[in-house]
This record gives structure tokens, C-alpha cells and sequence, in this order.
């Protein structure tokens, strides 16, 4: 039995259409269904249903939220909750699979990949309690996959795509922060790796996963519109303050990924491929 939290969110979308897709049965639940920050509810929901491998996608987004007005509640999702449904997880010994970030990482670095096992750093609220999640997941299990990915775009839910594809249809020019560096990464791709972990039996532990090639926002967004007569133009980020504090550099190393086995697309192909799927449903 596989279980789902987050179901209704971006990723979790994308996962239902995978694990349907693939034919396996699941349980997906969001937060009506199984409240993760209710540890009394998390433990019997999961005892109940012994699931052998729970992907827990249920996380608090909202990262400049997270700094003030969203404070409490980062910390109570993304930490308590996550704690939770890791008790929950050991005491039915489910293998848990939870999805990380690059915010764990400060971007000091210049031209050099985050490696999986580098000094991690948050420089943000919400990277302080992914990391504090990552660190609670490695405490109480053994058997787990902390999958850590960056700049997520996808068919489900609010995005940059969709975001530059809005402002497109109002604005004849749009700016766009050039001296931030990452790599986007398509839900569907990882998904597709997140299940492919537990296939194929990968050895436990943290893994970097997001689309091959990395850019500035600015050339993300020349990529989207390519198509459109909107002009796209570099500006600093000072010129966007912003309440939390994003990594300048976060180009994380998938090379322990590739290593599986796994193919990675790049995310120019996988932006072309997620375009044409979008277009299709709006026909």
C-alpha cells in the first residue's frame, strides 16, 4: 500500500497521474483527510492503513510568508508535521520519501555543484525548516529518501511558467532577475524519480533531483516566452526585494541520481514537453 500527503498540491498532482499511470493503488490524502500536524491523528491514520512506502509531499511553499505572517505555521508542517508522519512511518516500518530543497544551501558558492553530502546553510525560514525536516527524517528512520529539488514548474498549481505566461498577456515588456542561478525542475521528472527510488530498491539516503542544465531566472523566463512578442529583460534582484533571502548560486549535482540509472532530461526539454501538454488541454 503506498501513501500520499499533499495529494491535492503540485507535486502530489503530478505523482497521482504517475502512480495511476503506472497502475498502482494508493491512498492520497491532504489536510481535511489527515491533519500531519496532529500527531494523534497522523499515527492512527497510518497504523490504520499500513502503508509500505509514503511519499510525503505535504510542505509549507509560501517562502516569503514563511518569514513573518506564515512563520508559525512553516515550523508547524514543515517540522512537526513532517516529525509526525516519521513516527508514524517507523512504527509500521514504511519507507518515507520526503522532498527537500535547494533553499538548504546558502549560494556562496561560484561555478562549483552542491554535492549531497556539502555544508548545508539556510539562509531562509522555509530552507531552516525543510533542513530541520531532513534532519528529523535521518534521526527517527533508516529507511528513507530525502530527495532535495529546486525551481519546481509543473501542470498543477501556481508556478513561474504560468506566472510569465499571465504577466505576458498584459505587459509588452516584463523584468526578470538576472544573477540568481539554479536549475527548474519539472514535477513530472520528479516524480518519475521518486518512484523510480523505490522500484528499484535505491540505496537509502539524499539524493539532488532536478532537470539537466542550469540558468538565471531571466533566461527561465526568455525560454518560456520565446514564442511571444513580449520582451524579456535582465534586472538585478535588488531591484526586487523580497522578504526572504534567496540563495545567489544553487546549482545542486545530480551526478548520485545519474548514477542509478536514472535519465534526466534538461529543463529545456522538459519545458518544451510540459508547453505542448498545456496547449493541448486548452484546445
Amino acid at each position: 500500500m503506498i501513501l500520499l500527503t499533499g495529494g491535492n498540491g503540485q507535486l502530489g498532482t503530478e505523482l497521482r497521474h504517475l502512480l495511476d499511470e503506472q497502475g498502482l493503488k494508493y491512498v492520497s490524502t491532504d489536510s481535511n483527510d489527515m491533519d500531519i500536524t496532529d500527531a494523534e491523528q497522523t499515527m492512527k491514520f497510518i497504523t490504520e492503513l499500513k502503508p509500505e512506502i509514503i511519499y510525503h509531499c505535504a510542505a509549507y511553499t509560501a517562502v516569503d510568508k514563511a518569514e513573518d505572517e506564515g512563520k508559525e505555521l512553516n515550523e508547524k508542517i514543515n517540522v512537526d508535521g513532517t516529525k509526525n508522519v516519521a513516527l508514524a512511518a517507523k512504527a509500521v516500518d514504511a519507507t518515507l520519501i520526503y522532498i527537500s530543497t535547494d533553499y538548504v544551501f546558502d549560494g556562496t558558492k561560484k561555478d562549483e555543484l552542491y554535492k549531497v553530502d556539502d555544508q548545508t546553510n539556510a539562509q531562509n525560514e522555509y530552507g531552516r525548516t525543510k533542513l530541520l525536516g531532513e534532519q528529523v527524517v535521518q534521526e527517527i528512520l533508516e529507511k528513507y529518501y530525502i530527495i532535495r529539488t529546486s525551481w519546481v514548474f509543473g501542470q498543477y498549481g501556481h508556478n513561474f511558467v504560468f506566472t510569465m505566461q499571465r504577466l505576458a498577456q498584459t505587459h509588452k515588456q516584463i523584468t526578470v532577475v538576472d544573477d540568481q542561478f539554479g536549475r527548474p525542475t519539472w514535477t513530472r521528472t520528479l516524480a518519475e524519480f521518486m518512484t523510480f527510488v523505490v522500484k528499484e530498491k535505491a540505496p537509502f539516503g539524499v539524493y539532488h533531483l532536478s532537470n539537466e542544465n542550469s540558468c538565471s531566472w531571466y533566461q527561465f523566463a526568455k525560454e518560456i516566452l520565446k514564442d511571444t512578442d513580449v520582451e524579456v529583460l535582465p534586472v538585478d534582484s535588488s531591484q526586487y526585494p523580497q522578504k526572504a533571502t534567496r540563495p545567489k548560486y544553487s546549482v545542486m549535482d545530480l551526478s548520485k541520481a545519474e548514477a542509478l540509472g536514472f535519465t534526466i532530461p534538461t529543463w529545456e526539454q522538459a519545458l518544451e514537453q510540459l508547453l505542448v501538454q498545456v496547449a493541448k488541454e486548452q484546445k
